[in-house]
């Protein structure tokens, strides 16, 4: 009896083991996941004839053609073919687009072209800030309208629906309010292939808050490396093992061919070197560039860092494949290419129909009318380096900070003809009607308006020092490398009057006492409120005076700016008397 008991138990033994071993021992297939991005497409829906915006180098260095919203979804159709598993997003800077049918709009077309290609995901780049965390969150986000429907925002897009926001997700994790740690918007985003999750931690470039069009004082950036270990280890304790980092943060190569790394450098490529090695891939924007990476983690261990250059030229595809037992990327398994977006290939009909209604949009909205003037506002400049469009300009930023809480600066300044940098004054207004059906004499149209002047730039009202005024004002005079003098001339407001000493030396031809600011001599130990485009303001023009300026208030966007004060009323050109040469 005993016997048989230990034969029954050692033949099962071997019958079980016999059927169990090889179900045992095999490994479970892993999950292949496809991460397709794209960076800085800044709203170039319409495909770009020209070098800069509608070309790339290939291997070779010869230039390629690419580019345009009906082809980039046409290839990112072609790329998720025979893909289970895909994720497509954005590394930022997608608004604040540069194109006027898209800039007229609110930058509601790249929205709508965004939830067309079916985004998933953007990250916040620094453009994405320039109106202003509530502009974001709200309107591009969950298509709350602002001002007047179908004039400054909500218009109807291509398919005849009003606009309703973004259906894709706006994350990052280090903006924050200021004083604050907690991010204003979701820090990251966790997808879910075969119940395995891979989280991608979303991060903006520190210089978000102090750039000259994202400027946004009551914001907060945080660093970094710290904030995306943070989120490492937050997403660990989830279960996340597959990490992937997707930052708008700059970097560059020493070629510009799109699908190599020669000698990278930047900030990027700092951060990658620094960050946690639990992190698996890092996609990034910011600074244009196109390279295709694989750089060591602090481990050792190689993972891509990859930037798909601006404008929509090129996708980026990472290939992942991760292990079911370990939930965790197989990091030598991992794949990365740079795609350029050639326009050899049928553009998809539904974009073609989106980029020709914003383009017919455009020449509709360009013709609204604005305001009226009584006379020209051109940029042409007399000896004292005033002009009609310079001197109206300084005041539209007076008025502004007037009616911004927190703003009602004493004065305005305009850099009319910076010593670097560029130049906002871009167009004159003329009294004469134009060869638009729409104008008449005396009328400004919207697109007139939006030409003549600004890029974009908001109107800051800040605190400085009387003495710093004063120095601005000798800043005019700039002595250069030949020995030469350039006059840099500054526009100032029309409650300003200021003389001038040319046959003085250069830094000592303002006296205080000849600068008049509300009836009032310029008091070199007293502060004053001064409205100013941020650009100037942060020493982009090439004034240095106004550095460590002090409580500064966000107004309007120059092209607000303008638009808010034609609409007060007929505006009659300034006289050029507001600097005076002594004789």
């Amino acid at each position: 009896m005993h016997s048989a008991r230990k034969w029954i138990t050692v033949a099962l033994g071997v019958t079980l083991a016999t059927v169990a071993s090889p179900a045992a021992q095999a490994k479970p297939k892993p999950v292949d996941v496809q991460l397709l991005s794209i960076t800085d497409f800044h709203g170039y829906i319409t495909p770009q004839n020209n070098v800069g915006d509608g070309t790339i180098k290939d291997p070779s260095g010869a230039n390629i053609v690419v580019g345009g919203a009906p082809y980039l979804a046409t290839h990112l159709n072609k790329l998720r073919e025979g893909h289970e598993n895909t994720v497509t997003f954005s590394a930022g800077d997608n608004f604040s687009g540069w194109p006027t049918e898209v800039s007229y709009h609110a930058d509601e077309p790249t929205i709508e072209f965004l939830n067309k290609i079916k985004l998933d995901f953007t990250t916040v780049g620094n453009h994405e800030l320039d109106r202003s965390l509530e502009f974001l969150r709200d309107h591009m986000g969950k298509g709350q309208c602002f001002g007047d429907i179908d004039v400054d925002s909500c218009f109807t897009d291509s398919d005849g629906q009003r606009f309703h926001g973004a259906d894709f997700e706006i994350s990052t994790a280090n903006i924050t309010r200021k004083g604050e740690t907690r991010p204003v918007l979701k820090p990251y985003v966790v997808k879910y292939f075969r119940g395995i999750p891979v989280g991608f931690i979303n991060l903006t470039t520190p210089t978000t808050v102090d750039g000259s069009t994202s400027y946004q004082p009551s914001l907060d950036n945080l660093p970094l490396v710290e904030t995306a270990n943070r989120y490492v280890d937050i997403l660990k304790r989830r279960g996340v093992k597959a990490i992937v980092v997707n930052v708008h943060e700059g970097g560059t190569t020493k070629d510009d061919l799109y699908d190599r790394c020669v000698d990278p450098s930047g900030p990027v490529i700092d951060f990658a070197r620094q960050v946690s090695p639990e992190i698996d891939a890092i996609v990034t924007g910011h600074w244009h560039a196109p390279f295709n990476c694989m750089i060591p983690d602090p481990d050792g261990n190689l993972r891509p860092v990859v930037e798909a250059a601006y404008h929509g030229k090129l996708i980026n595809e990472i290939n992942f494949r991760l292990d079911p037992r370990t939930r965790d990327v197989i990091r030598s398994a991992t794949t990365s290419v740079n795609h350029p977006v050639t326009r050899d290939v049928t553009p998809d009909p539904a974009m073609v129909k989106l980029v020709d209604y914003w383009n017919a949009k455009k020449n509709e909205t360009y013709a609204k009318p604005y305001g009226t003037i009584t006379g020209d506002l051109t940029r042409t400049r007399d000896a004292t380096g005033q002009s009609t469009l310079g001197n109206t300009v300084a005041d539209v930023e007076y008025a502004d900070s007037q009616k911004t809480p927190g703003g009602q600066a004493d004065l305005a300044m305009v850099a009319v003809a910076p010593p670097k940098g560029s130049n906002s004054l871009r167009g004159d207004l003329l009294f004469a009607k134009g060869a638009n059906p729409a104008d008449s004499d005396g009328t400004v149209l919207m697109g007139e308006s939006w030409a003549a002047w600004g890029y974009a730039n908001p109107v800051l009202t800040v605190t400085v020092k009387g003495s710093q005024l004063e120095q601005a004002l000798e800043q005019q005079w700039q002595t250069q490398a030949n020995g030469t003098v350039k006059f840099a001339p500054l526009a100032v407001s029309k409650n300003v009057r200021f003389s001038y000493d040319a046959s003085r030396p250069v830094g000592d031809r303002i006296n205080p006492a000849d600068v008049i600011i509300n009836g009032q001599p310029l008091d070199t130990g007293k502060t004053y409120r001064l409205a100013a485009l941020a650009y100037t303001l942060l020493g982009a023009d090439g004034y240095s005076a106004f550095a460590g300026y002090t409580d500064a208030v966000r107004g309007n966007r120059d092209y607000e700016a303008m638009r808010g004060y034609l609409r007060q009323g007929t505006v009659t050109p300034p006289a050029l008397d507001r600097a005076v040469p002594l004789s």
